[in-house]
């Protein structure tokens, strides 16, 4: 981790920061968060890092800087990323229907409107690669609601890290039918685990090798991978599930996990990865700098201003939810891999138009603000992530810290 700078020269009210400290000891004491950390940087040079409370609460282990956390989706954008370097070979455009390239998605079904049950179908295009990467593909979660969520659920084909294989895991998506026609409206997904598989058979690597040696080793990310070597084992968090009777119940904890390498033999692409704050900052500030880092470089200037654009006809609220994971999608856009914001003012948190973002599943999240020239990330392990409104509490700590 590189040394903080003094916060005053990089246009941050010391003092104000220090109300970020209080607000994550506040979620520790009571009882909200097992702990977290947090990391702000401007201009790629860090302002303020902190953490609280404790990455094992049974262990009575600290929380720390270099604590290994599941990011869970906050995996998507390196995805994206490593859709959009094949995609800059030339490889496929973004039109190509996903069958082309995975042939079990050909002959699609979805869903009829209004439908209550999972053989109300009619006959559609398979998704382009697109809109799996938008969230526009008709594909869905077991957490969301409808008939084809329990489907998926019974199927259990939400990508666990003991699936069967990637592509073991796709033929089962594949078999059931879509949500509803592809390009009608958004909804959150498993689709960025299809890509995942996309970027297996397009490069013909697996792709935690693909990741490894086209993305993590390039950028210095040595503690992000899709499982953890028994050296590192002990600075891996637990994680816990919020219930009305004991908020922070132990999912999962380290001694017991199937993260350990040789455990896991499905890369979901969607939200596989475990890292640490220093790595994913390093993964934020190339996205920031425009593609490239330390000389390493990734993606095109121009290929990462095309993702950090909204790719929907408008916001997400138009086209589905009205939230998600506690955060409105009113004046929100969704580009390659992350959410944009369109209008703070409609979103009713503080940042500015073309914030890309996006969180995972144990209420961690980032963002890197392109006016303000802002990296930020937020570590803890709590799901879900709807539990509390921690995401744009964070953000306003931040901005009213920001006075220069």
């Amino acid at each position: 981790m590189q040394a903080v700078s003094d916060p005053s020269t990089l246009g941050f009210d010391p003092e104000r920061l220090k109300h970020v400290d209080a607000w994550m000891q506040r979620y520790v004491d009571e009882g909200k968060f097992p702990g977290s950390s947090v990391l702000v940087a401007r201009r790629g040079e860090i302002a303020h890092l902190a953490t609280a409370g404790q990455r094992s609460i049974e262990g009575n282990l600290p929380f720390e800087l270099d604590t290994i956390a599941r990011i869970y989706s906050m995996t998507k954008p390196i995805t994206s990323v490593a859709v959009m370097m094949l995609a800059e070979r030339g490889l496929f455009h973004l039109d190509a229907p996903i069958s082309r390239f995975l042939p079990e998605f050909a002959g699609c079904q979805a869903l009829i409107e209004g439908a209550t049950s999972i053989d109300e179908t009619e006959p559609c295009p398979p998704p382009t690669i697109h809109q799996l990467l938008v969230h526009t593909s008709g594909l869905t979660y077991s957490f969301n609601e409808g008939p084809l969520a329990d489907a998926y659920l019974e199927a259990k084909a939400d990508f666990n890290k003991d699936a069967g294989g990637l592509e073991f895991a796709v033929e089962k998506v594949a078999k059931l039918p879509l949500a509803f026609q592809p390009g009608a409206r958004w909804e959150y997904s498993v689709s960025i685990d299809i890509l995942g598989r996309l970027v297996e058979v397009v490069s013909g690597k697996p792709l935690d090798k693909f990741f490894h040696d086209e993305i993590l080793q390039p950028l210095g990310m040595s503690d992000t991978a899709f499982s953890i070597p028994f050296d590192k084992l002990d600075r891996f968090a637990s994680c816990y599930f919020f219930t009305d009777k004991n908020a922070l119940h132990l999912v999962d904890a380290p001694d017991t996990t199937g993260y350990l390498e040789g455990n896991v033999d499905t890369f979901s692409g969607g939200g596989g990865l475990v890292s640490t704050l220093a790595d994913y900052f390093r993964f934020v500030e190339m996205i920031r700098l425009g593609g490239a880092l330390d000389g390493h470089r990734l993606l095109s200037p121009r290929t990462v201003a095309f993702m950090r654009r909204n790719h929907l006809a408008g916001d997400i609220a138009s086209l589905g939810p009205s939230s998600f994971a506690e955060m409105p999608m009113d004046g929100v856009g969704f580009g390659l891999g992350g959410s944009v914001v369109l209008d703070p003012g409609r979103m009713r948190a503080p940042g500015s138009v073309g914030d890309y973002s996006w969180g995972g599943m144990a209420s961690t999240i980032f963002w890197t603000d392109p006016i303000e020239e802002l990296s930020v990330i937020f570590f803890t392990q709590l799901i879900p992530s709807s539990t509390y409104a921690n995401r744009p509490e964070l953000k306003a700590l931040v901005h009213s810290a920001l006075v220069d």
